[in-house]
């Protein structure tokens, strides 16, 4: 389970929220291209834009959900 206290500073505010537990596989970043980018420098993925409507919000919960080392986390708000 991803921890809000150990998130990316690379986050954009809000719910969704990626933590340094991240392998930088490409599953989010796939999964919701608009939401997820990649920090080439550092190698981990962010949230880049948090989701604006009710299908982005479904893509990032898909992204959650597959991320293989559960580096994603929603603080539910």
């Amino acid at each position: 389970m991803a921890d809000k206290s150990n998130k990316y500073e690379d986050n954009k505010p809000g719910k969704f929220y990626v933590d340094k537990e991240c392998i930088a596989c490409d599953a989010c970043v796939l999964a919701a291209p608009d939401n997820f980018s990649m920090n080439e420098d550092d190698g981990h993925a962010y949230v880049n834009i948090q989701p604006k409507n009710p299908e982005e919000e479904e893509l990032c919960r898909e992204a959650l959900e597959g991320c293989p080392v559960e580096a994603i986390g929603s603080d539910g708000e």
